[in-house]
């Protein structure tokens, strides 16, 4: 009898062990299967608006025809944090209660190459003029993420640690973008439409993407105040986005609200320097998210300077824009800092000696 009961004991305590080391197997794979998605709300911490798009000037009329803009765009952002966790892990008919948290490191950096070509329509719509054009983006996209999962299953504790690296180089997903615009005076009125047809790089098993994996559309309006005696001008441009779902992930974003400001001083007629800055919030929670995080609501705010410069090619009007943006108060997503500069190619204006009224193309 006491054999048995010696034998009955070794085999209880070799079951506890395999279920124990069944339970870190399992654990080991949640940390890596959460990580890239750690506290972000906007599926990965990435939306279909890039904060600090719109810019100085950008509700002002621009000249009738053919424009173009070339920009680059760079990013560099970090996140960390812990999510509690509390679910069932099953596996092979095992169901092990495990309890404990994830804390991730998240590292990020894009550089992208974007060309904006545009058409301003000379015929009124609405009493305002028309112009339609198509975003373009290519470029690298790097990501990395480390975490740890510190818990319990049962009476045992344990921890477990992963780690994952991705970048990539490719087409990002095509924005096309309609806006009419109004003026009274020194004051400029726009509204808008955009959207993200999904075509660029991305696949949901990757960690870093150059496109959303869905389709989206945003809506808005901005306002430019400009008064060519002294100089001044102030913008503003809000809109809300709304996500499709993602088919890959069956992921839904919520709904995003967005505003983009800047405010600058003509110090002559072609150099302009001023500051910029933006607010983003999610509004509405995300849907088909991972049990483990909840309903997170992104939110993040950025400011920086700026300096532009206007300057003539041939018959045509040349523009350099330079600005900066350094984040802060960030909710689920990750924050950092990004530049943008800017060089477009549009029609002259008509000779003036008040500070050029053309669009900024800062998008």
């Amino acid at each position: 009898m006491h054999s048995t009961a010696v034998n009955g004991s070794r085999a209880k305590a070799t079951s506890t062990i395999g279920k124990v080391s069944r339970v870190l197997t399992v654990s080991s794979a949640l940390v890596l299967a959460c990580i890239p998605r750690m506290a972000m709300a906007d599926e990965g911490g990435v939306s279909f608006w890039s904060p600090g798009l719109y810019g100085s000037l950008t509700a002002v009329p621009q000249q009738a025809g053919w424009s173009v803009a070339a920009m680059y765009y760079h990013t560099s952002v970090s996140a960390d944090g812990s999510v509690a966790l509390a679910r069932q892990v099953t596996r092979g008919g095992l169901t092990a209660n495990v309890s404990g948290t994830i804390t991730a490191n998240l590292d990020a950096r894009g550089d992208l190459g974007i060309v904006v070509p545009s058409y301003v329509f000379a015929t009124p719509v609405f009493g305002g003029q028309l112009a339609l054009s198509a975003m373009g983006i290519y470029g690298r996209s790097q990501a990395s993420v480390d975490a740890t999962l510190t818990g319990s299953a049962g009476p045992f504790g344990f921890t477990r640690s992963g780690s994952l690296a991705d970048s990539v180089t490719a087409f990002g997903d095509l924005y096309p973008n309609a806006t009419i615009r109004w003026n009274q005076g020194v004051h400029n009125f726009m509204t808008y439409v955009a959207g993200d047809i999904p075509v660029g790089a991305y696949n949901p098993n990757r960690l870093a993407n150059l496109g959303i994996g869905h389709g989206a559309i945003d809506a808005g309006a901005g306002y430019t105040y400009l008064n060519p005696q002294t100089g001044h001008e102030f913008t503003a441009a809000g809109g809300f986005t709304y996500n499709f779902k993602n088919p890959d992930t069956q992921y839904q974003n919520g709904i995003d609200f967005h505003v983009d400001w800047a405010a600058s001083q003509f110090l002559s007629k072609q150099l302009l320097i001023g500051v910029v800055g933006y607010a983003y919030q999610q509004l509405t929670a995300d849907s088909g998210a991972l049990p483990i995080l909840g309903d997170f609501k992104s939110r993040v705010f950025g400011v920086g300077p700026q300096i532009g410069y206007f300057f003539p090619i041939g018959d045509k009007q040349g523009y350099v824009n330079l600005k900066g943006y350094k984040e802060f108060g960030a909710e689920h997503r990750p924050e950092g800092w990004n530049a943008w500069f800017t060089l477009s190619i549009s029609p002259a204006a008509p000779t003036s000696t008040a500070p050029p009224s053309r669009h900024m193309v800062s998008k």
